[in-house]
């Protein structure tokens, strides 16, 4: 069934008060889906990847192996260079596509709850953006099916059931997901060993080395999952041996809600060539970078200066305002009991030592990408943005005041295909400076699926002394992240593909206690 036959199928109703839309979903009819009901005898893939979630064990500290939850891949179609494995870790696969090419993905559900894979990231049909009402259950398969449309970058994948997406990333399935395209190529940019993932997240474990998990009730729900351990690859403690050359470091913020501020242990500036949706038209300088959940980040990283035996860190630098008591996070986040590394803290991520002397071969473009100009005389509503207000209350996690039902959208959530929108992103209405409003602030990075967006202006919200120099609103974005009272205006352009996708805080405890909605691109 084609796209134009199921929005046919749409029954539209008055809703409770909100003008809300009710969707029929063809494609669930019982609960399961079946492998053959969504493939399409048309599509020709040039790659095609077998993709399972099961239950596995590693080595993460000495003694009892961790119980953790991760993907892996083969290739069924294609070079076998598509899947990239990383070694002692839970973590990836890393599968590597290009621009323009056809990708058939067969993913089995092999763990024991029900899920579905998002492409984080990744501009695609609706039914292969892993909406939860497509979860499928243990056994099962979903077959997606989509031409890479995005331009290079660094992208990731990872679970998105409804009420669940918080454990299961935390218990290890996530992987990225990376484009290449000519443009890229022709920048000459560090490549194969010279270009390093790093996935960064926290975790707590038992005495065990078992994953402990939200422990703390309510309130851990609503700050949102912290843990004890920095890993990065799925490790404590990281080494790199590097040689005095360039490389192009790409991180990414895999955690539940922890917030980074990255930066150089020596102080030595961040040259950043790429963002969430690919490199960024010119190399930028920063301080540090700020670093949400689910952002990501690529640095050019010039090792070159230093000698032999010599070292740096990848640190995270402390900051306010993310404490989770909104205004008053700096002062009150670092008190709270039970929590021994706050959001907010500094550590070290990773060490990076220097081995060997090597001449460098490359050396940094001037320009990097053609990025269009933001025209935003070219959107619908100019002069009259939709406005999103993310807010905690007691227990909850609304956006406009209103929680996540899994085929519904209200009419301010209809948007139509081949137009630009401005939308107005705000975290807890505009300040919070009244008691309860500042007591239940949290930081909220806004992710919208199914494209890619262009941040315009952002106001200053709690803490932003201590990060006004680490917001990177260049180039293209799909997640921003929002500090209680902070505002953001992005500008968004739906094309190619109408249905349901999703708009959500990326904080996966935030997302599952009912912070998402759907938006609707009708034809």
């Amino acid at each position: 069934m084609n796209r134009r036959k199921f929005l046919g199928y749409t029954a539209i109703g008055l809703g409770a008060g909100i003008g809300g839309l009710t969707l029929w979903n063809p494609f669930k009819e019982g609960r399961s889906v079946s492998a053959q009901a969504i493939t399409n005898n048309n599509f020709v893939p040039d790659v095609e990847i077998a993709l399972t979630a099961q239950p596995g064990e590693v080595s993460i500290f000495s003694g009892k192996l961790t119980q953790v939850q991760h993907y892996t891949a083969r290739v069924l179609k294609g070079p076998s260079s598509v899947v990239q494995t990383l070694e002692n870790t839970y973590l990836g696969p890393i599968l590597r596509l290009k621009t323009g090419q056809n990708v058939r993905v067969r993913f089995t559900n092999q763990i024991d709850q029900e899920t579905i894979v998002h492409w984080h990231g990744l501009h695609v049909p609706e039914q292969a953006d892993g909406h939860p009402r497509y979860v499928i259950d243990k056994g099962e398969t979903y077959v997606y099916e989509f031409t890479v449309a995005n331009r290079a970058g660094t992208y990731w994948f990872h679970p998105h059931p409804h009420g669940r997406t918080g454990p299961q990333v935390y218990s290890g399935l996530a992987g990225l997901f990376i484009v290449q395209d000519d443009e890229e190529q022709a920048a000459n940019l560090p490549t194969g060993a010279y270009d390093i993932p790093l996935i960064i997240q926290d975790r707590t474990f038992d005495a065990n080395n078992q994953l402990v998990y939200l422990s703390g009730g309510m309130m851990q729900r609503m700050n949102g999952f912290l843990g004890n351990r920095i890993l990065v690859n799925g490790q404590p403690d990281p080494v790199f041996k590097v040689a005095s050359n360039v490389y192009r470091l790409r991180l990414l913020n895999g955690s539940n809600s922890r917030i980074y501020k990255i930066a150089w242990s020596d102080g030595s500036p961040l040259t950043i060539i790429g963002t969430d949706g690919g490199l960024l038209e010119k190399p930028l300088n920063r301080p540090y970078v700020m670093l949400g959940p689910a952002e990501r980040i690529e640095l050019w990283a010039d090792f070159s200066n230093y000698t032999p035996n010599s070292s740096v860190k990848l640190v995270s630098l402390p900051f306010d305002g993310a404490g989770g008591m909104g205004m008053m996070g700096g002062m009150m986040g670092r008190r709270r009991q039970g929590q021994s590394l706050p959001n907010g803290s500094g550590f070290d991520l990773a060490r990076f030592d220097i081995v060997k002397k090597e001449t460098p071969a490359l050396t940094l473009p001037i320009v990097l990408s053609k990025i269009e100009p933001v025209d935003i005389r070219a959107a619908v509503n100019a002069n009259n943005p939709r406005t999103f207000t993310f807010a905690m209350g007691m227990g909850s996690a609304t956006i406009n005041g209103r929680t996540f039902e899994m085929t519904r959208v209200a009419s301010d959530e209809v948007v139509k295909l081949n137009t630009s929108e401005v939308w107005r992103l705000v975290n807890g209405g505009g300040g919070g400076m009244g008691m309860m409003g500042g007591m239940m602030q949290m930081p909220h990075p806004v992710h919208v699926h199914g494209l890619q967006f262009r941040v315009l202006e952002r106001t200053p919200g709690a803490g932003w002394q201590s990060m006004k120099d680490g917001f990177v609103d260049e180039g293209w974005k799909d997640t921003v992240l929002l500090m209680p009272g902070m505002q953001a205006k992005i500008l968004l352009r739906f094309v190619d593909f109408s249905g349901l996708y999703l708009y959500h805080c990326h904080n996966l405890e935030h997302e599952d206690m009912g912070m998402m909605r759907n938006y609707l691109i009708e034809a």
